[in-house]
């Protein structure tokens, strides 16, 4: 999911810390997903209908090559903390975990990234977050596989080998093709492209009568 840029309090209001700041807007925005993204606090809307049901969509065939399981499970809105700064952390749209992730709890609820295979974000309206900054912090992080479905352009990305700030490997694929990720996440799974760019597009509203 895409995000914005949220500005700071103003100077005459307590200082806070990033995480603590984060916290009072997720409080006062409910339903919007408050991240730490490289010292920046970001804000992304709530999702959609085609958003969820694209996720719904992505979901299915991790679930069905048995990824939720005893050794790894499929998970929605979990935090993952990221090394890129003291307070960053990221919520990806879904992810693919060990299952011992219990034991792996850091900070605000999150977790460490070493549990982590797979993170996956379906693009909102900003979503130059998704496709730029996410990348390299999930690169930081060393998460092994990250997938994009970017609803604006109709295509899937599946970037994989994480180096620094970027990935060594990055595949993208349109409608009509397959977009196979890598087995190394735990079983051999291909996306079908066309599929989830027409479960991520809006539905046109039947004319008035």
């Amino acid at each position: 999911m895409s995000a914005a840029a949220v500005e700071h309090p103003c100077d005459d209001e307590p200082e806070l810390s990033l995480l603590e700041e984060a916290d009072r807007l997720a409080e006062q925005l409910p339903g919007r997903r408050v991240e730490i993204i490289g010292g920046v606090i970001t804000v992304a809307p709530p999702p959609d209908g085609p958003h969820a049901d694209a996720l719904t969509t992505l979901m299915i065939p991790l679930l069905a090559a048995g990824l939720h399981g005893e050794e790894s499970r499929v998970l929605q809105g979990i935090g993952l903390w990221l090394p890129g700064g003291p307070e960053d952390y990221a919520i990806p749209d879904l992810a693919l975990v060990d299952a011992d992730l219990d034991a792996h709890r850091l900070e605000n609820d999150c977790y460490d990234p070493a549990v982590f295979r797979l993170v996956l974000e379906v693009t909102s309206s900003n979503y130059k977050s998704d496709l730029r900054h996410k990348v390299a912090a999930y690169a930081e992080a060393k998460i092994p596989v990250y997938v994009i479905l970017d609803r604006r352009h109709s295509r899937v990305h599946v970037l994989t080998e994480p180096v620094g700030g970027s990935y060594d490997r990055h595949e993208v694929y349109a409608p009509g093709q397959e977009a196979p990720l890598p087995e190394s996440i735990g079983a051999a799974v291909v996306l079908d492209v066309a599929e989830l760019i027409k479960a991520g597009r809006a539905k046109s509203r039947p004319s008035d009568a």
